[in-house]
């Protein structure tokens, strides 16, 4: 969506061009800590660098692949859970516009989803002269100062809409996310003042879409690729030296968690790809289901890894640490509670789901 030059540069060029584009980005935006910096600087040339390798050209959600869609977030996430936060925004941005229409990703852009609605300020839409001005502050946004354009959720006269926007008239909050865990995901408050967008739907149609619920799961997938990247540190242990018996049934339940969460999203994938207009209308039941799983499996490797190794890892093993640190924020994309009782409210009008 962008027009100048150096914008353009950094997005059609080479992965060295967009993280010098990073840079000049820190040097405006300010550090907001010297190891928050560092960990967003990191990110931000990973994501660069993904995006321009071609490891994002994904399968679309119910096109006959969604394993593998899966599998490469899965991957992603055990490698670095801020970089799948925004392999997968980007990727699901892709697959939204496709599904809903709007303007076409340029080749090297970056893109994120901000739909994130909490209690507290948002953004809303007006018509201007010269078309849609998006105004307020919309919050969680990851990637604030890396992507180049993100699909933005507003309160609108005629209801919630999703709108297309360049990032580079936005205004991040740096101060706004000073929490270890995602760090490196750049996770901001972001304010709108008069800012041009483009609709991408129609009134309600980002949450309405088959695709809403399909990119839930994505999340999912991601989720269980850090839960297996944290475990991996359990199960390198146990294969080096003698763990002990209460170790080993840490692994063991382990094992069996994450088996369960592989085998529920490749059932579910394959259920999307057979039905991936949710003719049958049972993608809410099936992410939510799916997502309620993985979150309570994540959980429960991180607690048994934990308590399997001690303090060890956690102090002396920077990944690993990190890795524990963003996925125990990553899984609060689960909503406990609420999207349990949600959950049981649609087995409930479903009388014979077992």
């Amino acid at each position: 969506m962008r027009s100048s030059p150096s914008s353009t540069s950094a997005r059609e060029g080479p992965a060295g061009a967009a993280v010098r584009d990073h840079r000049e980005l820190m040097d405006h935006w300010g550090q907001g800590g010297e190891a928050a910096a560092a960990a967003w600087r990191r990110t931000a040339r990973a994501f660069a660098a993904t995006v321009e390798s071609g490891r994002l050209d994904l399968p679309l959600p119910g096109a006959g692949a969604t394993r593998e869609r899966w599998a490469a977030f899965a991957d992603l996430a055990g490698e670095d859970l801020s970089l799948a936060r925004l392999c997968e925004g980007h990727a699901d941005a892709v697959a939204i516009l496709a599904e809903l229409g709007g303007p076409r990703p340029e080749p090297g852009s970056r893109w994120g989803v901000w739909a994130a609605n909490p209690p507290g300020p948002n953004v809303t839409a007006s018509r201007g002269a010269d078309g849609w001005l998006l105004d307020g502050t919309k919050q969680y946004c990851s990637g604030a100062r890396i992507c180049t354009d993100v699909l933005v959720t507003a309160a609108a006269d005629d209801g919630a809409r999703l709108f297309a926007v360049d990032t580079e008239l936005l205004e991040p909050d740096v101060s706004s996310w000073p929490a270890t865990g995602m760090a490196g995901s750049d996770t901001l408050d972001v304010g709108f003042a008069r800012v041009p967008a483009v609709p991408v739907g129609p009134p309600a149609g980002y949450t309405n879409r088959p695709g809403f619920s399909h990119g839930g799961v994505g999340v999912a997938a991601c989720w269980y690729g850090g839960a297996r990247g944290v475990a991996r540190t359990l199960l390198s242990a146990a294969s080096k030296r003698d763990i002990g018996p209460h170790a080993l049934a840490h692994l063991g339940a382990v094992d069996l968690g994450l088996r369960t969460v592989r085998a529920a999203l490749d059932q579910a994938a394959d259920d999307i790809d057979a039905d991936p207009g949710d003719e049958r209308d049972e993608g809410a039941l099936r992410a939510l289901r799916v997502r309620a799983l993985t979150e309570a499996v994540a959980a429960d490797v991180l607690t048994r890894t934990g308590r399997a190794l001690g303090a060890g890892p956690l102090g002396h093993d920077e990944a690993h640490s990190r890795a524990v640190a963003d996925l125990t924020v990553y899984l609060r994309q689960h909503h406990a509670e609420r999207d349990l009782a949600r959950l049981g409210e649609l087995v409930a009008e479903t009388a014979d789901t077992w």
